[in-house]
């Protein structure tokens, strides 16, 4: 792997991680246009420690909440363990999220566990899958968009929600349903307003993108071929900032605009690698 191509890689990770049009089957399409020379296994382990870039720019963008969450949730803890009674203090807003935050990683640390195989091979790189999750997806997003009530705010976040997203976030570990795109629709389904349930879904990113790109990062030191570590190194950087540009305009982005555009383009997109599949223009491979 070039450095040019390195940083291509970057650039795309970083828009498409956060922005909900995946970034899975935009990396895999940028990886076939370049014809990079790598094994499945080896475009699953480059795609996973690039996304360390874009996990240092939520952690940068969201360290403030970070900080409150995590203090909120050591201190609230404390304290109901010295006053054990039931007329004691409650669980702060902040330390509230702590716990809904880790409910909703749950199941895709479970669900990715039980399919790593399947998400390592070349399951997860056949362009019919892509697209069709493409197309799935967006369909969904236009009918949480049309349905949702989107009242909820990120004080109102229950056990429901985190589950609700959770769940949802498990359909990411299928190439072409996007991680952001699966967790906002379902948020939209649950009732949150479209900046909150993008909120959450960032908030949300953090353990499962730490989690596969460090699982992975040992790999890549061993199946990436000699000499691309640098260059990859080079493309995470980009990704983090082109990563963390990209969650501050989407959430300025949503206050006051659907998803609309995210949907068609995920429908265009969807629908031009099924049509060239069909006439044979592309191969699922």
């Amino acid at each position: 792997m070039s450095l040019i191509q390195a940083i291509i890689l970057g650039i795309v990770q970083g828009l498409t991680e956060f922005i909900p049009i995946s970034s899975t089957a935009h990396l895999v399409l940028a990886m076939r246009a370049m014809n990079l020379p790598l094994t499945a296994e080896q475009k699953t382990a480059s795609i996973a420690v690039i996304q360390l870039g874009t996990l240092v720019a939520v952690l940068i963008y969201f360290a403030p909440d970070i900080w409150n969450i995590t203090a909120a949730f050591i201190r609230d803890h404390l304290n109901l363990l010295k006053r054990n009674n039931s007329n004691g203090p409650r669980l702060s807003h902040e330390a509230w999220l702590g716990w809904l935050i880790i409910i909703g990683t749950l199941p895709v640390v479970i669900v990715g566990l039980l399919f790593k195989k399947q998400i390592e091979g070349t399951f997860t790189k056949n362009l019919w899958v892509i697209a069709t999750m493409m197309v799935v997806i967006a369909v969904l997003l236009a009918i949480a968009e049309f349905a949702s009530r989107q009242r909820k705010h990120m004080q109102d976040l229950g056990a429901g929600d985190a589950l609700a997203v959770g769940f949802a976030q498990c359909l990411a570990l299928i190439p072409g349903s996007s991680r952001s795109g699966s967790t906002i629709m379902a948020g939209l389904f649950a009732g949150q307003t479209r900046e909150t349930a993008a909120r959450f879904s960032f908030l949300l990113s953090i353990p499962a993108i730490a989690g596969s790109g460090l699982l992975e990062l040992a790999k890549a030191l061993h199946e990436l071929p000699h000499g691309s570590l640098v260059s990859l190194t080079v493309g995470t950087v980009v990704s983090g900032i082109v990563g963390y540009l990209s969650i501050w305009f989407l959430l300025r982005y949503l206050r006051t605009h659907s998803t609309g555009i995210f949907i068609s383009y995920r429908l265009i997109v969807g629908g031009a690698i099924l049509i060239a599949l069909f006439m044979g223009k592309l191969t699922a491979l």
